[in-house]
């Protein structure tokens, strides 16, 4: 019996995954929420590109697939998105037996010129950025961005009983990728800057509030908030809250932390992509060697 008539006798209704919408819908369920947003629009975009259900789809029908979306001009990087999120739905729907075999396992993704050292602000710029920051809520943001590491997400979704005291520190709780969870300490003045804005906020209200709603602080005006601060300093660019992040990681390794600490900070899976960040400013080059 094949893996797929097998899962159905086990469970016909999915777990035994006989609908499609069904097995999105699971596949999307070990994803963060804004990950799945994402996913969710590049799937239904293959979808109605190719008009026909999944299990119909082709090595073939995906290749002129990625080819329609160089034709169309999107970016490299968009590109490799939204290949890659097709291709994990493939590699799920194959390993559940829902799909017989994976046609997107051969689908080669689009390289992609690595700029991560076009996104990392020097130690200067992040100082004048806070610093030039008018507004109390925004500046204690972009020095919990920048000094916890965190993804602008996993900022926004801070609560009050996510923040401790660790002696003159202080401790944040990050619910990162996937469900994982992971502390950081954060500076002591940091710390008593951010409890200057608790006010009366219980444990479960955000950190960092959005001054319309009473909610939390959403991406969106977070993005803002890190482009205004950049132009306020002259920067050019699309700078985004990420940029902390990549900057945090730099610096941290240009002042000697080492790389298995930084790579616990960030959440990184692994330490080569810790890693990539001494190749981005590297101190050293063999041509820094040649006469001339």
């Amino acid at each position: 019996m094949e893996r797929f008539d097998i899962a159905v006798a086990q469970n016909r209704t999915i777990s035994g995954i006989d609908s499609q919408e069904l097995l999105i819908e699971t596949w999307l369920r070990t994803k963060s929420r804004k990950t799945q947003i994402a996913y969710r629009k590049d799937i239904s975009r293959l979808v109605d590109a190719l008009n026909k259900p999944l299990r119909l789809i082709s090595l073939p029908d995906l290749q002129d697939y990625s080819d329609s979306l160089a034709d169309v001009g999107l970016a490299e990087t968009s590109q490799q998105r939204m290949l890659a999120s097709i291709k994990s739905l493939f590699t799920f729907a194959h390993s559940i037996g829902y799909l017989q075999f994976d046609p997107a396992k051969a689908l080669k993704l689009p390289k992609t010129k690595d700029r991560l050292a076009e996104r990392i602000l020097s130690e200067e710029e992040i100082i004048r950025m806070i610093a030039l920051e008018p507004n109390i809520r925004n500046r204690a943001f972009l020095r919990l961005l920048y000094f916890s590491g965190g993804r602008v997400s996993e900022i926004c979704d801070l609560c009050w009983r996510d923040l401790q005291q660790r002696g003159e520190a202080g401790q944040t709780t990050l619910f990162g990728k996937g469900g994982k969870t992971r502390a950081v300490m954060i500076p002591g003045s940091l710390y008593r800057e951010l409890l200057a804005l608790r006010a009366e906020a219980g444990p479960d209200d955000p950190i960092i509030r959005s001054r319309k709603k009473k909610g939390r602080l959403n991406t969106s005006q977070a993005w803002r908030i890190v482009r205004a601060a950049a132009l306020r300093v002259g920067i050019i660019g699309n700078v985004s809250p990420h940029w902390f992040r990549h900057s945090h990681a730099s610096h941290a390794i240009d002042n000697g932390a080492p790389l298995n600490l930084i790579q616990q900070t960030l959440g990184h899976s692994s330490l080569a992509i810790t890693g990539r960040y001494t190749h981005a400013k590297p101190t050293d080059s063999s041509g820094m060697y040649l006469k001339g």
